[in-house]
């Protein structure tokens, strides 16, 4: 399966150790990311690792294990869906838009996240939570 990947799915991952954790690292999934995933990440750098008291080399360790398995996409793959995913979703989070993009424009099951007050207001693409990737990992 293909899961386009939220941000709030990798700070999950960072900020303590838990079956997103897990998930991330071993995945069995193909997993995707607009670039905007990782420049988020960089700029909440200094508050995830406040939280999850990593050191400045444990958070660097930990972020690039987390995004080895995770494809890292330029905005060329999906800008052409970007009014698209802009129309549906950008008057809740224009933050938001890249990602819906990128589920527009690549073959993928859906998008991974905890922000289904944010993507379940749409009916484009498939939302999955992590409870529902648990749940899905239990019947394979």
């Amino acid at each position: 399966m293909i899961f386009i990947v939220d941000t709030n799915i990798v700070f999950a991952g960072l900020l303590k150790n838990s079956v997103t954790r897990e998930i991330l690292i071993d995945s069995p999934f193909i997993l995707y990311a607009p670039e905007t995933m990782v420049k988020e990440i960089r700029k909440h750098e200094n508050l995830i690792i406040q939280k999850s008291g990593l050191s400045e080399e444990e958070f660097e360790a930990l972020f690039n294990l987390l995004t080895d398995s995770i494809q890292i996409l330029e905005r060329h793959v999906y800008s052409e869906s970007m009014e698209e995913a802009e129309k549906i979703i950008g008057h809740i989070d224009k933050g938001d838009a890249p990602f819906l993009a990128l589920a527009l424009s690549v073959p993928n099951n859906g998008i991974w996240t905890e922000n289904i007050r944010h993507f379940g207001k749409q009916d484009k693409v498939k939302i999955w939570t992590t409870k529902d990737i648990i749940e899905m990992l239990g019947k394979i």
